[in-house]
């Protein structure tokens, strides 16, 4: 089988017993051959660079949650930006709008999100994009960001996609791709899986977001980086393609947007 990325996990989170050593190294064993792991805030920005720095097959990106939003003062932006310029750092994010849980206020979230995509535009990186019950304004400020992307690079990503197919078709247009997390292996998910039928391959991505959301048979289980690969098999397996040909067409876009 083509080897598998996951293009969205957090490897500083805790798995114990097991060890970041070992997470890669599973991962490895199963054809899982590089790991991106995802910044979710200014306190984690040291800890995630070392991590990538460690390993020759792991990257990373920088950003504040949503959740996080409101520790992100306008100055705080220069950290951001430092950090971003890590070699081995290849996306502004995880960046975003949740109102679902409101840990931030939502003006604070929305002018949060701006800026964070300003400093994408400005050093020309993707962003990696998470959003829950907040499409509306989520596409406002990413269809004002996306105008601005050079057409030459994609302008991000819609990372663990769980929302409705308008959302995601308008993403598409937008230049964005998609990808899924273990979500999709979910008895309840078929509209997902609708989506995931729909939405052109060349434009998708698979993912963990480790530790959380184990794909079935894991369902329970802390989410581990090997276990892309089950989501992978639920997405050949509702486009009617091989796992290879999928494995071939997320590494593919994976490689592309983060330029690895």
């Amino acid at each position: 089988m083509d080897a598998l990325i996951d293009s969205h996990c957090h490897l500083n989170y805790d798995y114990a017993p097991k060890t970041v050593d070992e997470l890669v190294r599973e991962a490895a064993a199963v054809g899982v051959t590089t790991l991106v792991t995802i910044g979710t805030g200014l306190d984690t920005l040291g800890e995630i660079a070392r991590i990538s720095e460690r390993f020759e097959n792991v990257y990373h990106t920088v950003g504040v949650h949503p959740h996080e939003a409101s520790t992100l003062a306008p100055g705080d932006v220069e950290t951001l930006r430092q950090a971003a310029r890590h070699p081995k750092c290849r996306a502004i994010g995880e960046i975003g709008l949740d109102y679902y849980y409101d840990h931030s206020p939502r003006e604070v979230q929305r002018e949060r999100l701006r800026l964070q995509l300003d400093l994408a535009l400005e050093l020309g990186l993707p962003v990696v994009v998470h959003g829950r019950d907040a499409e509306a304004d989520l596409l406002e400020a990413l269809t004002a960001y996306a105008a601005k992307v050079p057409a030459s690079r994609s302008p991000g990503i819609i990372h663990c996609f769980s929302g409705t197919r308008g959302f995601g078709e308008r993403c598409l247009t937008l230049g964005f791709s998609i990808s899924f997390s273990g979500i999709l292996t979910f008895k309840t998910a078929e509209e997902l899986r609708a989506c995931a039928r729909a939405f052109p391959l060349e434009r998708l991505l698979v993912e963990t977001d480790s530790p959380y959301l184990a794909p079935v048979p894991h369902r329970g289980r802390k989410c581990e980086p090997h276990m892309v690969r089950f989501t992978a098999q639920k997405l050949a397996d509702v486009k009617g393609l091989s796992l290879e040909e999928v494995a071939r067409a997320t590494t593919e876009n994976a490689r592309r947007i983060f330029r690895i």
